[in-house]
């Protein structure tokens, strides 16, 4: 998320917390689509972590984006942390070890949001080359002891960081190493919202083995496809995982404000300064029993940026945000939109996507997504391989897709975005096994090739 949320209206009642998510709510014909990706920035010599500080460090690359592109910079103590793209609605941020984030504006179509992160790209390469900073496209560093890494000089991140210890085991690593591209995706009414976010976390699974990117830490084989979503299974629990009251009956905006309301608070923000209040729940703070505001109640800011450090698989706010992609190299981002967009934005592919997993169990879906940061396309529900299920749902994607029929300038729809998984899917194949067959032949054992053949 680029920026905190500045709107300190008092909230007097929990509908007014329902209402917020409702606003989302749009017809079909005000669907828009939003990506986010994040990379590793790195020494172009070395290979080493860029810091914040210095006149070859990420704060001078945000400096020399805001002189390039006229956006409005995200400032914090004196520091630039992001920057804002007041037309477009686009913006730039840092996450906790300097993986720098392009959250793109609301787009029509794939073709556009194609433009947009070939337009980002060549942006971000004209300052960053000169700085001698290259980006690699992966869901972890690959090579990076966790002390190595830099912390950005963002206040939010020093609370989680304290904190996230005395939760899991590896959310340490997921703030620091990890990387992700994220699609969003609209509903037109809470029925539809339920459909979607019911069809999308049960097949998050597909997603996380199709851009399995993972597979190394500190040089050496982790034993997984994708360690980031392995990550993901120790964080945090209580504000992570595939939230199974989302299949149960009554499932709407006000079960998810319940859910909200019980998960731990990270901060409050008042001004610039956070106030660490982590552990306790936004329930109490709006009774006013919060210990560090006693007798003050929430404003919507503290609702909009309380809802943004909740981490599910399919996370809603007033949209559904796609959470189980792995960090890929620029030619494979638009495949993850186009995947989603096929198979949530058509009706007869919502439907079909539907039929496939409506008999899976809680347990069921459980397992799954916990089989397959280490088996990939080998993991297994019901009798069924995921790989099968991968090969489904993207045939539905596609068709989806063609009916769709946005077509760009050459008369192409917006299928042609799938090619790079429909690649994956004839070899079989994840992203993770192919750097995995590298690595043990032409790279000989060593993960330095990567910042060459994955960098963007």
């Amino acid at each position: 998320m680029a920026r905190d949320q500045i709107d300190m209206t008092p909230l007097q009642s929990r509908d007014e917390l329902v209402a917020w998510i409702e606003a989302g709510v749009k017809p079909e014909s005000e669907f828009r689509i939003g990506t986010e990706h994040e990379k590793t920035p790195f020494t172009l010599e070395g290979h080493h972590p860029v810091p914040y500080e210095g006149a070859k460090g990420i704060g001078a690359l945000l400096e020399g984006m805001k002189l390039l592109l006229g956006w409005e910079p995200i400032m914090e103590r004196g520091n630039i942390i992001g920057l804002y793209d007041v037309t477009g609605g686009g913006a730039i941020s840092l996450e906790p070890g300097g993986q720098f984030e392009l959250s793109g504006a609301p787009v029509e179509t794939v073709h556009q949001t194609q433009s947009e992160l070939m337009a980002h790209l060549a942006q971000v390469r004209e300052v960053a080359t000169p700085l001698g900073i290259g980006f690699l496209g992966l869901g972890m560093t690959p090579s990076w002891s966790r002390a190595q890494i830099p912390v950005m000089p963002k206040g939010r991140y020093k609370i989680m960081r304290n904190y996230m210890p005395k939760v899991g085991k590896y959310g340490l690593d997921m703030m620091f190493r990890t990387c992700t591209v994220q699609t969003n995706l609209d509903f037109s009414s809470e029925a539809d919202m339920v459909k979607k976010l019911r069809v999308s976390l049960a097949l998050q699974p597909v997603a996380t083995a199709l851009f399995a990117n993972s597979p190394f830490t500190e040089g050496k084989l982790n034993g997984f496809l994708s360690f980031r979503s392995e990550i993901w299974r120790d964080t945090d629990n209580a504000r992570s995982g595939m939230i199974p009251f989302a299949f149960e009956d009554g499932m709407g905006f006000e079960r998810y404000v319940d859910y909200a309301l019980d998960v731990p608070m990270y901060f409050v923000k008042r001004g610039e300064e956070y106030i660490d209040v982590s552990g306790s729940s936004f329930r109490d703070f709006f009774a006013g029993k919060n210990a560090a505001f006693p007798g003050e109640r929430p404003t919507l800011s503290d609702w909009a940026n309380h809802l943004s450090t909740i981490f599910p698989e399919v996370r809603l706010k007033r949209y559904l945000e796609m959470r189980g992609a792995d960090g890929v190299p620029w030619g494979r981002l638009p495949a993850l939109p186009a995947f989603w967009v096929g198979l949530l934005y058509d009706n007869d592919s919502l439907d079909a996507a539907w039929d496939i997993v409506r008999h899976w169990t809680a347990p069921e879906r459980q397992a799954l997504r916990d089989d397959v940061p280490r088996f990939g396309f080998k993991a297994r529900i019901k009798d069924r391989y995921l790989f099968e299920i991968a090969k489904e749902c993207l045939i539905l994607s596609h068709a989806g897709l063609r009916r769709r029929g946005r077509i760009d300038h050459l008369g192409r729809d917006e299928s042609r975005f799938l090619e790079p998984l429909e690649r994956i899917i004839e070899t079989g194949r994840s992203p993770a096994e192919e750097m995995l067959e590298k690595f043990n032949g032409p790279w000989k054992g060593s993960v330095e090739p990567a910042y060459q053949e994955y960098a963007f």
